[in-house]
């Protein structure tokens, strides 16, 4: 997500307490004109969502964006499948990594850069209970050494 006038939407702040996250990737997503304009509201959720890759397509699972307030007749499922683009090479390497044991394709933030929905995904592993707790841990041991050097 570098580069400038980006504005975030969503993100997915349980991704980095569930999973260690590796490499990431940038996706357009193919949306409807409802799904824009909720999106510029502010209007999603990602605590649900993940992508899997399917038949050379990659796809957005799970992604909650809500019905568009103004639209009277023609609005979106809030929760529906919605494609994701992606060049050739990255879905290669993604089908290849998903392969592996233990990897999952998590979305960590929508976004929009230069007036473009955006998806920022992560090849993700799962943490176990004590890698969660161990998390936490050194969570509270970094703000107790932030307050004794406020002191």
């Amino acid at each position: 997500m570098e580069g400038g006038n980006i504005k975030i939407v969503a993100r997915n702040k349980k991704a980095r307490f569930d999973y260690e996250l590796g490499d990431r990737f940038e996706a357009g997503m193919v949306l409807t004109g409802t799904e824009v304009k909720s999106l510029r509201l502010g209007k999603a959720s990602l605590s649900e969502a993940y992508a899997k890759v399917t038949d050379g397509e990659a796809w957005l699972v799970g992604c909650q964006i809500q019905p568009y307030p103004f639209a009277y007749y023609d609005n979106h499922e809030p929760t529906r499948q919605r494609k994701l683009l992606l060049h050739k090479r990255e879905l290669k390497r993604l089908t290849v990594k998903l392969a592996e044991q233990g990897y999952s394709l998590i979305p960590t933030a929508v976004y929009f850069k230069r007036g473009l929905a955006k998806v920022e995904l992560a090849l993700a592993r799962g943490k176990k209970k004590h890698d969660k707790r161990a998390t936490i841990k050194k969570r509270e041991q970094e703000r107790e050494m932030a307050r004794a050097l406020k002191h």
